[in-house]
């Protein structure tokens, strides 16, 4: 190859790589620039953005769905309760095994009395079956009821304590362990294992739902919304609690008129339930003979067990008419 086509294709691939790199070294400059303006713009916006109320509200608004969506999905996941924690939420403290053990006894003694009072073996041991599973569910669920409505009595006051101590410049963890020191049971035991659970190294939106998982009622569910939300995205802790604890006591009353307005339905529901048996009793004072035969023969022995079927579901009928959610 000729040396003057040899310089001139050296020439030509310097040209193209001087044209291939010089421009990006020449506008690196002006890239940077730009982008340290963008940056700039972005900062400014952000501060726009935070100090604009309207985006303090929408950020708060989303915390609040994100945290209740957490919440429903713990719930979905623990649907099926252990009987632990059944036993826990009831406010008691025996173990499981011995509660069953009790229950069979219970169950035992059941069976025994009625056989002896000269019921048929296949409805003592019926009667001995829902004395040693039914009877002790009953009460179980009785307990947990009276547990929650206690607490419930008590929180309101509690929450208020709280309030006035924010408001007064106490931290919310002193004040919580104000109302863990003074509040009346079994506010001040729910309270006193959340300071436990601070005293371990967990923050209080870590510590609080442990309250929700002894107590699934919604009164407790709000107080932990308030206090997670505040922790998360801020805002006015003192004003969000005196809102709470507004709104607790408005149920509180309306659970006061709505047991009220129902006691009168309870009332004839007790009525109606407890006829059959009066009546059965008195016929049986007047004439022992008279209901021999349901007891004796195997007709009888039919009719009285659609008697206590038909009873039953009546029983749950009215139990379920009675009943009102609030």
């Amino acid at each position: 190859m000729p040396p003057l086509v040899m310089i001139i294709l050296g020439l030509v691939a310097v040209t193209a790589i001087g044209l291939a790199f010089v421009p990006g070294i020449a506008g690196g400059g002006r890239a940077d620039k730009r982008m340290k303006a963008l940056t700039a713009g972005e900062k400014s916006n952000g501060r726009v953005k935070r100090n604009n109320p309207a985006r303090q509200k929408e950020n708060r608004r989303k915390s609040l769905q994100d945290i209740l969506d957490e919440q429903n999905e713990q719930n979905k996941k623990n649907k099926r309760v252990s009987m632990k924690k059944r036993i826990m939420r009831a406010g008691m403290t025996i173990e499981v095994g011995a509660f069953w053990r009790n229950a069979a006894i219970f169950g035992v003694l059941v069976f025994v009395v009625t056989w002896l009072l000269g019921v048929p073996l296949l409805f003592a041991l019926v009667f001995g079956a829902a004395g040693s599973y039914v009877a002790p569910m009953w009460y179980l669920s009785s307990r947990t009821k009276k547990f929650h409505a206690k607490f419930l009595d008590e929180f309101p006051n509690a929450v208020e304590s709280i309030v006035r101590g924010v408001q007064s410049g106490m931290p919310l963890n002193e004040s919580m362990k104000l109302v863990a020191s003074e509040a009346k049971e079994p506010v001040k035991t729910e309270f006193t294992r959340i300071i436990e659970q601070q005293s371990v190294g967990k923050n209080i939106a870590e510590a609080v739902p442990i309250m929700l998982d002894r107590l699934p009622i919604s009164e407790v569910n709000f107080f932990v919304v308030v206090i997670t939300v505040q922790q998360k995205s801020g805002g006015n802790l003192s004003e969000a609690l005196s809102n709470l604890a507004t709104v607790l006591r408005n149920r509180k009353k309306m659970k006061a008129k709505v047991k009220a307005v129902s006691s009168e339905a309870k009332a004839s529901a007790g009525i109606i339930g407890a006829l059959p048996f009066v009546v059965t009793i008195l016929v049986s004072i007047v004439s022992p003979s008279y209901m021999v035969p349901l007891f004796t023969t195997p007709l009888g022995n039919l009719w009285l067990g659609v008697a206590a079927f038909m009873m039953t579901t009546g029983v749950l009928v009215m139990r379920k008419m009675i009943q009102f959610d609030y």
